[in-house]
């Protein structure tokens, strides 16, 4: 069976994610971060199609640009596609949309590494 290369994941705004919050001047829209935090747990998730046992990924570099405003209560949805693998890097691109059209766009690189046992120091 083949591994997609495409994934999409979609939250709905709520309050803790405004720009407001997080101690920003704004209203009560989707803050620059929690659509980082979108973009990265939506990469994620498909970067853990393609990992051997016991391995993860960690963010490494994102470039984003958040285009428009999306208020509380708003479902906003990311699409990650895996563009390319080197070794342990993956490479992704990433659209973000929301029930108005679309409101973000970048790049993110997840490095592939071993998953650390929590009961070692």
């Amino acid at each position: 069976m083949d591994k997609p290369t495409q994934h999409s994941l979609t939250w709905t705004v709520d309050d803790t994610m405004t720009a407001k919050r997080i101690g920003t001047a704004g209203a009560k829209i989707l803050s620059t971060p929690n659509m980082l935090a979108l973009m990265e747990a939506c990469a994620l998730e498909l970067a853990r199609e393609y990992l051997d046992e016991g391995m993860t990924t960690v963010g490494a570099e994102a470039h984003i640009h958040h285009l428009a405003p999306t208020p509380v209560g708003m479902k906003v949805t990311a699409t990650a596609t895996l563009r390319e693998i080197e070794r342990r890097k993956m490479w992704f691109d990433l659209e973000v949309h929301d029930e108005k059209g679309k409101c973000g766009e970048g790049s993110h690189l997840r490095i592939m590494v071993p998953q650390k046992d929590r009961s070692q120091p």
